[in-house]
């Protein structure tokens, strides 16, 4: 049994380039497969807090950090995140329909990756090193208010239409986002830009519709 446990996160924004068309095909693996078999691939890398991020409503998911039976999931993209002996790394994906399929096409990758240390091409976890970059990469510009909307809903308890009407909702949610993303609390500065750009998208349109 694996050592390494995971939960489910809210995916917000997906930022990064769209695959289009995608995939279609489907592995046809159970997921309670797919989960083991990425579970097994993280202990083998010394890591552990796996989180998978999925385009779902954050009240789908539940308290012990699994995604509700009847979830809606909208945009198939996923992003797979953990510690590990190399450091955090992330892996993201859209490149199949599915979101459990890019899960499984995560797991995929990390076994192929694996794979490179049997030839003794690598001494140090060289073919990582990219992954640990992916995160640290700076956000796109010019968010729709939709895209901030979805950014900021993940830290919001209300209604996500109360981001876009409301000040005062508008301002929490940037508190407690910033409580997480920000660089003293441990985030990333391209994070932190990214949901201050958020913030400052819709609050330029909520103040734009009540003039």
């Amino acid at each position: 049994m694996a050592n390494a446990r995971f939960e489910m996160r809210p995916l917000g924004l997906w930022d990064r380039p769209t695959t289009d068309p995608r995939n279609p095909r489907r592995f046809r693996v159970p997921w309670d497969r797919t989960v083991d078999e990425l579970l097994a691939e993280v202990d083998l890398l010394d890591g552990d807090r796996v989180a998978i991020q999925v385009d779902a409503d954050p009240t789908d998911i539940r308290r012990d950090g699994m995604l509700r039976a009847r979830a809606r999931v909208g945009h198939p993209g996923i992003k797979v995140s953990f510690t590990s002996r190399h450091g955090p790394l992330t892996y993201a994906t859209d490149a199949y329909e599915t979101w459990q399929d890019n899960v499984r096409a995560v797991s995929l990758a990390l076994t192929a990756l694996r794979a490179v240390d049997r030839y003794g091409v690598t001494g140090a976890g060289e073919q990582y090193r990219g992954w640990t970059a992916i995160a640290a990469q700076p956000a796109e510009k010019g968010l729709t208010v939709d895209e901030a909307v979805r950014l900021l809903s993940p830290h919001w308890p209300g209604p996500s239409a109360d981001l876009r009407q409301s000040e005062a909702a508008l301002s929490a949610a940037f508190r407690a986002a910033a409580r997480e993303h920000h660089p003293d609390a441990g985030g990333t500065a391209d994070a932190f830009r990214l949901i201050s750009t958020a913030r400052d998208v819709l609050l330029a349109a909520i103040r734009a519709g009540t003039r």
